[in-house]
Order: C-alpha cells, then sequence, then structure tokens
C-alpha cells in the first residue's frame, strides 16, 4: 500500500491520526469469511511449492504472508510502505518482512518464483509501474497473482438510485486512484507477455450493513464526498436517509465484484 500522497487511508496509512486502526480493519476483514475465501482462492493461484521463495507486496499485516507459509511451507517476503503495518507482520512471526515502496522493490531480478498484490493496486499511483515491478523479481516460468475490487460493478439498493450512483461513482472515480482498474489485470499481463492467465470473479454482497468493515464504512461515503466538493451536502444527508430506510424496511443490498488474476512467466528463448 504504497504512500504517495492520495486521500485515501491505506495510501498512506503512517501519516494517520491512528494507524493501528487501519492495520487492525485489514484483520477484520481477513477473518470475514468472503475475505478468507477469496485470499485463499488467490494463494492457490500462485502454485506455491514447498521448497519456493514467495514475495508479496502490500502485505498489510502478513496475515496472507503467513498463511501461505503455514500452509505450503513456502518461504514469503512480506513488503509494505507502511511501518505499522511491517511491524504488525513481524508480530506474526514472519522472518522476513520489511518496508519497501512498490513501484522500486529492492530486489534483484528473478529473485522469486512468485510474487502477488492483494488490495494493492487500486491504491498506487502507477499501477503499470508496480506491475512490472513484480514481474521483474520473478524468475522465467514463476506466476504472479493480482486481486482487487473493480468499483465499477458496484450496486446498492436505497431508495433513491440517482443519488446511489452519484455516490458510487464517487467511490469509483475520486475516492481511489484506480477504483474501476480490476478488470484489466488480466490485459496489464497479456501485454507484457504472460501466459496460461486466469480471471476469476468473486462478488461481495452484503446484505447486513452493520458489518460496515466489509465495505469501508458505505454510509459515510456520501459525506465524505460532500467533504471533498463532490456532493452537495443536502444529497448527502439524503443519502444517509435513505440507507436507513433500506434497513429498516430490509432491501438493502451492496454488492462489488473482486477479480483474481494470476499469470506465469515466460521461459528464455
Amino acid at each position: 500500500m504504497d504512500d504517495h500522497g492520495a486521500a485515501h487511508g491505506f495510501t498512506s496509512v503512517d501519516t494517520q491520526d491512528r494507524p493501528s486502526e487501519w492495520a487492525g480493519v485489514l484483520d477484520r476483514l481477513s477473518a470475514e469469511p468472503f475475505y478468507a475465501a477469496y485470499k485463499q482462492r488467490l494463494r492457490e493461484l500462485l502454485r506455491a511449492a514447498p521448497s519456493g521463495l514467495l514475495l508479496e507486496v502490500g502485505a498489510g499485516t502478513g496475515e496472507a504472508a503467513a498463511a501461505l507459509r503455514s500452509r505450503d511451507g513456502a518461504e514469503v517476503v512480506a513488503v509494505d510502505s507502511s511501518l505499522t503495518m511491517i511491524a504488525r507482520a513481524r508480530q506474526r512471526g514472519l522472518p522476513f518482512a520489511a518496508v519497501a515502496d512498490g513501484h522500486r522493490l529492492p530486489f534483484p531480478a528473478g529473485r522469486f518464483d512468485g510474487a502477488w498484490a492483494d488490495r494493492v493496486l487500486q491504491h498506487v499511483a502507477e499501477p503499470d509501474r508496480v506491475v512490472e515491478e513484480l514481474l521483474r523479481v520473478v524468475r522465467p516460468g514463476g506466476r504472479v497473482a493480482l486481486a482487487d475490487p473493480d468499483y465499477d460493478t458496484q450496486v446498492l439498493d436505497i431508495g433513491d438510485q440517482e443519488l446511489a450512483r452519484q455516490v458510487l461513482r464517487f467511490r469509483a472515480d475520486v475516492a481511489l486512484r484506480n477504483g474501476s482498474l480490476a478488470h484489466r489485470h488480466a490485459g496489464m499481463l497479456a501485454a507484457r507477455g504472460l501466459h496460461d492467465i486466469t480471471v476469476e470473479a468473486r462478488t461481495l454482497v452484503v446484505r447486513d450493513p452493520s458489518a460496515v468493515d466489509q465495505v469501508m464504512g458505505l454510509r459515510t461515503w456520501a459525506h465524505t464526498a460532500a467533504d471533498r466538493g463532490c456532493l452537495d451536502p443536502l444529497d448527502a444527508d439524503r443519502f444517509v436517509e435513505r440507507f436507513d430506510d433500506a434497513v429498516r424496511a430490509g432491501r438493502f443490498t451492496y454488492a462489488v465484484t473482486f477479480f483474481l488474476t494470476a499469470g506465469t512467466l515466460p521461459l528464455p528463448g
């Protein structure tokens, strides 16, 4: 989760008022069944061998790296741009966890058997450069895997659908640097010569709005948009009213699709 000064907290965890709370958000998300299931599948797409050396870029608190290391016996290097996150990863017992920027990885070419970035490219300043770095440090024949939600796929059932679309567009186009990139991950890998590319879609469906960590504070998005000058404050108030009406009526539904993408680097010649 590389820090280039964007507004979203995950681009700059260490500068937040309470950075440890952002680490807590990741740990709570990892415990949610939807997140746990897709993260396990992303690790499977890496096809890690017990003797392999893997890299996770934007590793957060290290939960996924620790799980792969425990389950598959591979060694994992975990890097994140946040010292707060890396401190939490080291507390998990990861022996190789370091602060590093995904745009400039401090590793030689071909060092790893595979690498992955989970919910990272949506936040970075230059996603193409991060992908290039992932490919650079993975050996020929190794695997690279990417996962992100694509916020162009969002739907929300509240009474005012036009207002819902305004708020969801803010989330996709303004609140995140690359909120609608995930469906293009396969094309990014194909353009760089990878083969055996797989794409899997997993849709997060939220019916219980009290599960606020699942959607990163959906009820607050309208007022965030108003604070950024992207929505009239009265419309933000109205959004919250319609949101609460939908909850009371039992109609509340929010969904967004995650794309899991993986490919194999070509062999020389």
